[in-house]
């Protein structure tokens, strides 16, 4: 038998009697012979409850000290939800520990709200499931070089499970959430959307890059660069399920191509709401130029996506970006107080209305034309595409976001992937 990882989000966690359930869950896992590690989120809800609580008191607060407190505080679901758990297994008449992060511990960069796992010591975890005990480590967080909290952003249970899997060279890392598996597309947008078996993981950090909220893109960072096997699973079937069975359901995230991946063109389209667009208007084209910019944004901790540059004109050049909406304010006050007037930039402006639809497939590489086709079928939707993304198996586009839910349907349509796969 083996060591398994098993990761519950925050609905599978979201009452005492859920968590009962994934109690009972576990223990059948441990009396089959597996040692099990078990990394839970928060309660559903709890999290934004708690950072709701903050912004009461301080609106508006952006400081260091604040978003190290702002840790201090959200880390505090998962402890909750790690030691109820533990009580629920003991009730099972199973030995069960439960560890915050900092306790194992967890070593992370200082970025609060966006740390990086650095390091996680084993010792004391594998001495438990050594003396037969289940050990269930909060998900999310972590403890910097100073001892301070941190967190890894929304999703860091998904990469502290997939972590936590690699530094104890576990069998397999599974994922139970509230889907049972990963789809073509989010089945509310398409209803038509199929379940895969297996997809690639060049595929899966794709899809999780570029806005399917199935998996946080650096768990599957992780299960890459450490060759971890991971699996995406539902937590709403029923306990007593058989373990074979369960074993094998849901979708497998593969390390291997096989045949039927060669088949399909295009696996899955993603899409990203929470997506904005801003334009450094009028800078001098020479270079340097995109580091002055991008530079200061990253110092500033925000990420950037979609990257355009046009065409010189006099000597001049519009920059073009996308950064998530919530760093949108924060990256435009950025630019017009430090960028602007050292560039000489005639302007910054901004668009938080628009969102990012991908075709994303292993097949791209051998076949030609399927970006043509994606812009085909939105021209004949209507929908006008602002900015082009490509890389060897996707291709992504910016578009205007009251019509991305057209486009998803249009595109899933248009790529056959509502039908089934073919034998």
């Amino acid at each position: 038998m083996g060591l398994i990882v098993q990761k519950y989000g925050g609905t599978s966690m979201g009452s005492t009697e859920r968590i009962a359930q994934v109690a009972k869950r576990v223990a059948k896992w441990v009396r089959a012979g597996h040692q099990v590690v078990v990394v839970p989120s928060a309660m559903s809800g709890e999290t934004n409850r708690l950072l709701a609580l903050a912004k009461e008191l301080a609106p508006g607060k952006l400081t260091q000290d604040y978003f190290r407190e702002q840790d201090m505080l959200a880390a505090t679901g998962e402890q909750a939800s790690s030691a109820l758990l533990a009580i629920a297994l003991q009730a099972e008449g199973l030995p069960a520990v439960s560890y915050a992060g900092w306790q194992v511990p967890i070593r992370t960069s200082n970025a609060y709200t966006k740390a990086r796992i650095d390091s996680i010591d084993d010792a004391r975890v594998r001495a438990d499931l050594d003396a037969g005990k289940v050990v269930i480590i909060t998900g999310f967080q972590g403890v910097d070089e100073g001892g301070n909290i941190t967190t890894l952003g929304r999703g860091g249970s998904d990469t502290s499970a997939v972590a936590v899997a690699a530094a104890l060279k576990a069998d397999e890392a599974l994922i139970f959430t509230d889907v049972d598996g990963v789809y073509t597309t989010d089945p509310r947008i398409v209803p038509e959307a199929r379940r895969q078996n297996t997809i690639s993981f060049e595929e899966m950090l794709e899809m999780a890059s570029l806005g399917s909220k199935v998996l946080q893109i650096r768990s599957v960072e992780f299960a890459g660069k450490y060759k971890v096997p991971m699996r995406v699973l539902s937590s709403f079937t029923p306990w007593d399920i058989d373990i074979n069975e369960e074993a094998k359901s849901g979708t497998l995230i593969t390390f291997e191509e096989d045949e039927h991946m060669e088949k399909a063109v295009v696996s899955g389209i993603a899409f990203a709401r929470d997506e904005a667009k801003i334009s450094v208007l009028g800078v001098p084209d020479k270079p340097g130029i995109a580091y002055q910019i991008l530079g200061a944004v990253a110092d500033a901790n925000v990420e950037v996506d979609v990257i355009i540059q046009n065409v010189s004109k006099d000597g001049k050049t519009d920059f073009s970006f996308t950064v998530n909406r919530g760093d949108y304010a924060k990256t435009i006050d950025l630019l017009k107080d430090k960028i602007l007037p050292a560039l000489g930039a005639a302007d910054v402006i901004g668009d938080p209305k628009i969102c990012k639809v991908s075709i994303v497939g292993i097949g791209m590489r051998s076949h030609v034309g399927v970006a043509s086709k994606m812009f085909r079928v939105l021209s004949e939707e209507g929908i006008n595409i602002m900015m082009i993304s490509t890389s060897e198996i996707k291709t992504s586009v910016v578009i205007d976001e009251k019509y991305m839910e057209l486009a998803v349907r249009a595109l899933h349509r248009a790529f056959d992937l509502d039908q089934p796969v073919a034998a």
